[in-house]
């Protein structure tokens, strides 16, 4: 019998509920450039939104965000 080639690795747990904003920059043109993460607040993906829309969008997502 063969051993498998990756043994399961153990993950720290992810809660997919929890939203995680945080504001890189405001830009003087009004677009904000954000990091946006879902479970694991230290993997995120850069947005750039209008402020209006960013703001629709964290009042959607129900995010987190420091005090900015």
């Amino acid at each position: 019998m063969t051993q498998p080639v990756n043994p399961a690795v153990e993950l720290p747990a992810c809660d997919i509920a929890r939203r995680f904003v945080r504001i890189k920059e405001t830009r003087p043109d009004g677009m904000v450039s954000f990091e946006f993460a879902i479970g694991w607040p230290e993997l995120s993906v850069d947005l750039m939104l209008p402020r209006p829309a960013f703001e629709e969008f964290c009042a959607a997502q129900q995010v987190q965000r420091p005090n900015d």
